[in-house]
């Protein structure tokens, strides 16, 4: 990583321009692409100086990365969102994907979602009263992460959903996400027609009867070693979940078998997760967020616990800022739409799903998913590329997470909002897209950027509070 004071020098000289046609000895004029560290700003350059190499900062990356990949995130449970999360039980609680936000403020899909969980929740009894209560603030919205939780797309979790239960084995932190719906009209896209409430019953019941019981026959799951056979089975645990799905299929399925449920009941169960390719993609989420916050809090690290999204802002938390938020306008996702959608049909990006990309999965993994890029966009080396270029702005590399395109060398891991800051490299995340209107659903799938102002934001704060430092 290259020391900001010595460009801080190159720029007081008047070369900021260097990036023009330069003429060298004997006429020939070639082109350099250079930027200042820190876009040039003195200030932010001045903050990214004073934390490059500290002691104080390097210390602290230390343990942050160290507790990551000793993290051993393992499935123990499916339990019901109220018991899960307490809160849930207390209140009228729904938690959302992103960084916090108000009713008033949502994009359409979460809105959507929202009136779709109040009407499963038995709330109120059309959609018109469902708008109602949630404007008139008879319901409290929080994140999904401030309760330990992810989800997908606009992340609605209600106190009936069934949710998967992810355990730090060497720890003590919990994860919690809940159950993916497929693809088509889902909640998480904003639908909440009769067809997706009657879904969604049918999986708050029946099929979190049979899941909970297979898993609890099975005695648990550690979902790492998993993930990593997934990586070298074309998956890149975000977009593509195919194969995961497939192991967690081989393991879970035996498992349903000895349970000794009803037929009928063990018959649509395995149906439906043999039917959804997306299925481990909550479960991946979870497992990513036990390993992230297993680093807790730690003083001046400028490692970054979570990405998130509520289809109107993109936020950020450090390991040393802990629930802290640094925020900035969601990006667009340039992607593949579905016929007869385009960019202007789309919502921002949305979802807590990007949490898979801050563990070093996702599109920081995409060497290992050539195949994801016929649902994305771009080309296999594009993948490739994508993967090799994250390692510029992370602490260092995930030795499980191995990328066969890459001779076998680990993912990329670790953010470093000081690196993102020095190298303008921008973390790459694989998304898929929602219509920006309530109830449309999935129109397409792409890749975007998290915005620069979020690790703007966080370098200064990490370097005030390193000031202010005993």
């Amino acid at each position: 990583m290259k020391l900001f004071t010595e460009n801080l020098n190159v720029v007081n000289l008047g070369l900021a321009s260097f990036g023009d046609n330069i003429t060298r000895a004997g006429g020939t004029a070639t082109t350099l692409d250079w930027r200042p560290p820190a876009g040039g700003d003195v200030d932010l350059g001045l903050d990214l100086a004073r934390l490059m190499a500290h002691p104080d900062v390097e210390k602290a990356n230390a343990i942050a990365f160290d507790r990551y990949l000793s993290a051993q995130p393992r499935l123990v449970d499916v339990q019901i969102a109220r018991e899960a999360i307490p809160a849930m039980g207390q209140q009228r609680l729904i938690l959302h994907a992103g960084p916090p936000i108000d009713w008033a403020d949502m994009c359409g899909p979460m809105q959507g979602a929202i009136i779709g969980a109040i009407l499963y929740e038995d709330w109120a009894d059309t959609p018109e009263q469902a708008e109602k209560l949630a404007a008139d603030g008879q319901v409290d919205f929080a994140p999904c992460h401030h309760h330990g939780a992810v989800g997908p797309m606009a992340g609605v979790i209600s106190p009936s959903m069934p949710l998967w239960v992810v355990e730090n084995a060497t720890g003590t932190n919990r994860a919690f996400s809940n159950f993916n719906e497929g693809l088509g009209k889902v909640l998480r896209f904003g639908a909440n027609s009769p067809e997706v409430l009657d879904r969604l019953r049918w999986m708050g019941h029946e099929l979190f009867d049979s899941v909970r019981a297979g898993v609890r026959v099975l005695g648990g799951l550690d979902l790492k070693p998993l993930m990593a056979q997934a990586l070298h089975m074309g998956d890149e645990v975000h977009n593509r979940n195919s194969a995961a799905t497939g192991l967690l299929f081989k393991q879970l399925v035996p498992a349903l078998l000895a349970a000794d449920l009803p037929a009928d009941a063990l018959r649509r169960s395995v149906e439906f997760i043999a039917g959804n390719d997306h299925f481990f993609l909550n479960l991946s989420m979870a497992a990513s967020k036990t390993m992230l916050d297993a680093t807790g809090v730690v003083p001046h690290s400028s490692m970054v616990t979570a990405m998130s999204r509520n289809g109107v802002n993109f936020g950020i938390r450090l390991a040393s800022t802990g629930d802290r938020w640094f925020q900035a306008p969601a990006n667009p996702v340039d992607g593949l739409f579905f016929p007869g959608y385009t960019v202007d049909d789309a919502a921002a990006d949305l979802g807590d799903s990007a949490i898979t990309e801050t563990a070093g999965l996702g599109g920081f993994a995409m060497a290992a998913s050539p195949a994801i890029v016929q649902f994305v966009g771009g080309t296999p080396a594009d993948a490739t590329e994508n993967s090799r270029r994250m390692r510029s702005i992370t602490l260092g590399i995930n030795p499980v997470f191995t990328l066969p395109a890459l001779n076998f060398g680990g993912t990329a891991a670790g953010i470093d909002a000081r690196a993102v800051i020095d190298t303008g490299i921008l973390p790459i995340i694989n998304s898929g897209i929602a219509h920006k209107k309530a109830g449309v659903g999935q129109i397409g799938a792409g890749i975007t950027m998290a915005p620069l102002e979020c690790f703007t934001q966080a370098v200064t704060a990490l370097a005030d509070d390193l000031q202010v430092a005993p």
